[in-house]
């Protein structure tokens, strides 16, 4: 549970990045503050100091606090890449499952993790709500509802998918061990060893772990960093290869962080209708949006049961539970006879523990907060890494989710940076995983979901260090 002081600072920190308050903008005073939220100057105080040491505001000496003017360096934004114009085979899993186990240890400031800090989810009483479900499980429930799922958390699931405009068949959900089983079950549904699947560049490099386990090939799709993959160069990729599938995360991509805008899903599902192919599409970041209202997933334009649609709760509410869903459209009946045939069913405590909590409610109060922490966190993140870093570093600017993907001036290796922030006791995600190929070598990803670990601030400045004595 959060402070008083920190509620206000995220309160403020949610108008900033709203755009209410502007760059160079006066806050109101102390007085003022303790008069609309009916705190003590003290609160005030501690707010702002924590709002100041975020980078978000500055004080100025018998003037006030104001909005800090962003640096000039961050006019820089990410900038695309030249996807390959061939198709290639996928090698990956021996250098993310190097690099990936070495971050392991606790003791590591995990700026190259995938998930956010677990202090950020009600896991005690996630634990609750699943001891008093248990209590109440009929023994014949065990065995019945293997392969789908529990139906109460499948109903929840299913009227929150059609809240957010998603066409649910019925067989869907389907739960998994994760989005991860989601995703490969759905990715098996509509492949075949050999055949071509059409990704982002980059790409979320567990996308390409299972490419290279199900033996497929990749092609690249040109993907702008903050409006994600081009309705035309999909197109273009198209007619050039024989693509059996697409996979794609459209609402803040992982590494990229890019969301694609409403009318480019619509081109890109006109796209991939027309000429029949498939698209797994991967959401599990949908929920994380630093904006008013939920982007749409793909699914909600797809008209032809083209999409199968996977998400989770890991990201979003229970890490380590590995409870995941697939919506697999006109597929659904394959992905859960493949679900039967591999995994045959998802652990029923976790499931029901979920199950509980979404119908006492609370969920959506949840991510609120959520959203508000990890927004007001991520913007720090990025305004340190611009003070840090070296000239000609370019950073993106995310509307979701919790990562940065960071492209360094050119020559720098970074998981040579990987192996020398390691010493020092920080992870990276250096850019070489997130390509088939090991591409994006100037490039990482790093994670701005840990607000609560003061020792980033200091890793962050160590990189720098780092990266600067690559460049000499």
């Amino acid at each position: 549970m959060s402070t008083l002081y920190e509620q206000l600072a995220d309160a403020v920190a949610q108008r900033i990045l709203d755009g209410q308050l502007q760059p160079g903008e006066r806050l109101p005073s102390v007085r003022q503050t303790c008069t609309q939220a009916q705190v003590s100057p003290a609160t005030v105080f501690q707010a702002y100091d924590l709002l100041e040491s975020r980078g978000m505001i500055e004080s100025r000496p018998r003037s006030g606090f104001y909005v800090r003017k962003p640096l000039r360096r961050a006019a820089a934004p990410a900038l695309a890449v030249t996807p390959r114009a061939d198709s290639t085979p996928v090698a990956v899993s021996e250098l993310v499952f190097d690099v990936l186990n070495s971050t392991r240890d606790r003791d590591v400031v995990p700026l190259g993790s995938a998930f956010p800090s677990p202090t950020l989810f009600p896991l005690e009483r996630l634990a609750r709500d699943g001891a008093r479900a248990m209590r109440q499980l009929a023994p014949q429930a065990l065995t019945t509802e293997l392969t789908s799922g529990n139906a109460r958390l499948r109903e929840a699931l299913r009227a929150r998918s059609v809240r957010h405009g998603l066409r649910v068949g019925h067989q869907d959900p389907i739960i998994t061990n994760g989005a991860m089983e989601a995703l490969n079950l759905c990715l098996q549904a509509v492949t075949q060893p050999g055949d071509v699947v059409a990704v982002e560049a980059p790409t979320f490099y567990a996308a390409l772990q299972a490419l290279e386990r199900l033996h497929l090939r990749v092609v690249e799709l040109p993907t702008d960093p903050q409006s994600g993959v081009d309705p035309d160069g999909l197109a273009e990729v198209i007619q050039r290869h024989r693509v059996a599938a697409c996979w794609l995360m459209p609402n803040f991509q992982n590494p990229l962080g890019a969301l694609m805008p409403h009318a480019r899903k619509q081109a890109v599902m006109r796209v991939l209708n027309q000429a029949g192919i498939p698209v797994v599409e991967d959401d599990v970041y949908g929920e994380l949006h630093h904006g008013s209202a939920r982007p749409l997933p793909l699914k909600a334009f797809d008209t032809e049961g083209q999409v199968l649609y996977c998400s989770s709760f890991s990201k979003c509410l229970a890490p380590g539970y590995r409870v995941g869903w697939a919506l697999g459209g006109r597929y659904s009946h394959m992905v859960q006879k493949l679900k039967m045939m591999s995994s045959l069913a998802t652990s029923v405590p976790s499931q029901l523990a979920l199950a509980e909590y979404l119908e006492e409610g609370g969920y959506d109060r949840h991510l609120r907060q959520l959203r508000k922490t990890l927004a007001t966190s991520l913007a720090q993140l990025r305004q340190w890494v611009l003070q840090h870093f070296p000239k000609g570093t370019r950073v993106s600017r995310p509307a979701g989710g919790y990562f940065l993907w960071v492209q360094l001036p050119d020559g720098i290796d970074t998981l040579r940076l990987h192996q020398l922030a390691l010493a020092q006791g920080i992870s990276v995600a250096p850019g070489a995983l997130f390509s088939a190929d090991q591409r994006f070598q100037s490039a990482l990803r790093l994670n701005g979901g840990h607000p609560q670990d003061p020792r980033v601030l200091e890793a962050v400045k160590v990189l720098g260090r780092l990266i600067s004595q690559l460049t000499a």
